[in-house]
């Protein structure tokens, strides 16, 4: 689902073009996302992302992306869940995350320190966060994130409502 959102928002930069009015020529790049499923295909470590074919411009446009945060190497949605599995977290649980998704202790703390000082304080937050009608609670971001979605059902479609508030930018 993260995949097919990328690519609807690869076509949308894609057909907006470059700045300077030139066409955007495809120009992926590899990633090495860690904390997926050792099941996922080649297709999900790829990033999309386009370069100016107009001779002296060149400019890349990379668009957002739901399956990537930033410069980040674990995939978007576990930067996102594992934090707030975190909240009420035991050794034992720990040690499963760090098992299970090859994550440390002090990865986990640096996430939680993103969700509530790096991106409680950026402009996209900032801009997006008056659209709630509860408050999010930044002290308890992201899982206070994550519950402002909670009239999403079903989960997957719950997790890229929230990957799209903090990837995307506002119009």
């Amino acid at each position: 689902m993260l995949l097919k959102c990328d690519e609807e928002l690869a076509t949308e930069a894609r057909e907006r073009g470059c700045e300077c009015g030139g066409v955007l020529h495809t120009a992926r790049y590899a990633r090495k996302p860690r904390g997926g499923p050792d099941t996922l295909g080649p297709e999900m470590n790829v990033r999309f992302s386009f370069c100016c074919a107009t001779e002296g411009c060149r400019r890349r446009v990379t668009p957002p992306s739901l399956r990537f945060l930033d410069r980040k190497v674990f995939f978007a949605v576990m930067v996102l869940l594992v934090p707030v599995l975190r909240d009420g977290l035991t050794p034992e649980r720990m040690g499963r995350l760090r098992e299970r998704f090859q994550v440390s202790e002090r990865t986990v703390r640096r996430w939680v320190r993103f969700w509530r000082e790096t991106f409680a304080s950026s402009r996209t937050w900032q801009a997006a966060r008056g659209r709630f009608a509860t408050p999010v609670r930044t002290e308890a971001m992201p899982a206070s994130l994550v519950e402002a979605f909670s009239h999403i059902s079903d989960l997957h479609e719950r997790m890229a409502a929230v990957l799209k508030v903090v990837t995307v930018s506002p119009g």
